[in-house]
């Protein structure tokens, strides 16, 4: 099964490595989405199917945990896998964020750090490294 991503950071640089990153584990891969800030990144579930979020918290307009937030009221995107992606270091805020379900990895991550959380959320690439 190939996933569908959305990548939610104001950075395009940050986005695009990230992509990068989910590139190297080897995970089947479908449409990759990527938005700018939360809002935009509402836009984009709006609009595609995704089976994964990654999100930045600290970002401009709409910040990731406001985004996620959002996410969880409502009840098409309510079980949609979110990992947070971010330097953040406030443990009260990682711990908000993982109240509302999403898992937390700190930048910089490598690939098997990130594959490994994906699985554990979807299932998904199991299959590919038995």
């Amino acid at each position: 099964m190939s996933l569908n991503v959305l990548v939610v950071d104001d950075s395009a640089v940050m986005r695009s490595m990230i992509i990068k990153t989910l590139d190297m584990t080897g995970m089947e891969l479908g449409e990759i989405h990527e938005a700018s800030d939360g809002q935009q990144g509402l836009d984009m579930l709006e609009e595609h199917w995704v089976d994964l979020v990654l999100a930045d918290i600290n970002m401009p307009g709409m910040n990731g945990q406001e985004m996620i937030e959002k996410i969880r009221e409502n009840p098409h995107w309510e079980a949609v896998p979110i990992i947070v992606v971010s330097t953040e270091g406030s443990e009260t805020r990682i711990e908000a964020l993982r109240q509302l379900g999403a898992k937390f990895i700190h930048k910089p991550f490598n690939p098997s750090q990130i594959r490994k959380m994906i699985q554990d959320m979807t299932g998904v690439g199991y299959e590919q490294s038995i």
